[in-house]
């Protein structure tokens, strides 16, 4: 018999407020976190604005010697991770270490280290390069420096799924839990990748929006004058646990993750497939593995990257599985307001969603301006909306073709 997970803990750090307050705020009054970027001189590149973290001060949650030898993305996770131990009411004596563990994703990881170190290699030769520039760098160290700090002994690694590495990585914290191997886990993700050869790469590739005048109008998902996405940064982080140890502890239910589904396209390293095929099969088996019918869904809080072709599959996917029925249920997008946060997108975005079941409110998909003929869904333009949850879908798609759908339901006990 397969286990109940629910979430007790909930933390954020982004680029519209540093804590979950004040993202749901943000997000509920409709305001966008994108600006030009200020970080580094934007002059030559034809992208010049992003959605950055603003007023972050690492030694709120790390003393200054830990935060010298991290690389950004692990301070926005060991940030998250205080936040989510506090939220959730946890302490050494609150768990078993050995069945406790932690699944912490990232996109890129730290490639803001990986620019520095090598310019002082460059500069001043490899003796100049940082001891911590290894464990500063890799992807994975978020989850162990996490571990480290609260003492988790259970399942520790990290997920690297591009754009779906955090809704992977609380995919498969569910599924430990579910099948017994641990009774809590913290998992989520973060992003720093707002650097001059992140932002280079993607300039390139031409996969970013140039509204560099309009920056908070430039992230339209769904828009028919949409031109790219609008990078963004920060973490989510949630703390998973079985039913039994949430309710022996006595502790606030969020929601329940009732099912996960995990696709590949198989098409191409960047674009999608251009039916959705991907993305229809991930939304089908997280409904299958939840025991949902489609007909139950009332909320999607899509992937929405305002991409011309990303935006246009994921429409026909959810047709393709909701039928005309699709047209009845709400699909936002939280990248219209905080931006693409990469990697850790879909921690953050399953926040807002476990937000807007809890208060009965949808934020809104801003600057719906001009109806795209072939992206016809409900996307809640401009204006917040109430409207009663008791289950919703979460997608998250990534660069080759990695596709994820996380189901939640309201917490019945």
């Amino acid at each position: 018999m397969k286990r109940r997970v629910v979430i007790t803990g909930l933390g954020v750090i982004s680029p519209v407020g540093n804590s979950v307050e004040e993202l749901w705020e943000a997000l509920k009054n409709g305001k966008s976190g994108a600006g030009k970027i200020t970080r580094f001189d934007v002059s030559n590149f034809t992208t010049r604005i992003a959605a950055e973290v603003k007023g972050f001060d690492p030694l709120q949650y790390i003393d200054k010697k830990e935060a010298r030898r991290m690389g950004l993305h692990e301070q926005y996770s060991m940030s998250t991770a205080f936040q989510v131990m506090q939220d959730a009411k946890l302490d050494s004596n609150s768990f078993d270490p050995d069945r406790a563990g932690a699944v912490i994703g990232s996109g890129i990881g730290g490639v803001d280290v990986m620019e520095t170190q090598h310019s002082i290699l460059l500069k001043d030769g490899p003796g100049r390069v940082s001891p911590f520039f290894v464990p500063m760098m890799i992807v994975d160290m978020s989850a162990g420096l996490v571990s480290i700090r609260y003492n988790l002994k259970g399942p520790n690694y990290a997920t690297v799924s591009a754009c779906a590495s955090g809704a992977n990585a609380i995919a498969d914290s569910f599924k430990i839990i579910q099948r017994g191997d641990a009774e809590l886990m913290v998992t989520g993700a973060s992003e720093a990748s707002i650097t001059p050869l992140a932002l280079a790469g993607f300039c390139s590739a031409r996969a970013l929006s140039t509204r560099n005048e309009e920056p908070e109008k430039a992230s339209r998902p769904f828009d028919k004058l949409r031109d790219g996405f609008v990078m963004g940064e920060g973490s989510g982080m949630l703390i998973l646990e079985s039913l039994e140890h949430a309710q022996k502890r006595g502790v606030k239910i969020y929601a329940e993750i009732v099912g996960v589904g995990m696709t590949a396209d198989a098409y191409h390293i960047t674009a999608p497939a251009p039916d959705g095929d991907g993305a229809i099969r991930s939304m089908k088996l997280a409904l299958q593995d939840a025991g949902l019918n489609p007909e139950e869904v009332d909320y999607i809080n899509t992937h929405g990257t305002s991409t011309d072709l990303g935006d246009i599959a994921e429409t026909q996917a959810i047709k393709n599985v909701f039928g005309e029925r699709a047209y009845k249920i709400p699909a936002n997008s939280t990248k219209s307001l905080v931006g693409h946060l990469l990697g850790a997108a879909g921690a953050v975005e399953l926040i807002a969603t476990i937000k807007s079941m809890e208060q009965g409110i949808l934020h809104p998909t801003i600057n719906q301006e001009v109806p795209d003929p072939e992206c016809d869904l409900d996307y809640v333009p401009n204006q917040s909306r109430k409207h009663q949850i008791r289950v919703a879908l979460s997608n998250s798609f990534g660069f080759g073709g990695h596709n994820i759908t996380l189901a939640i339901k309201k917490f019945e006990a």
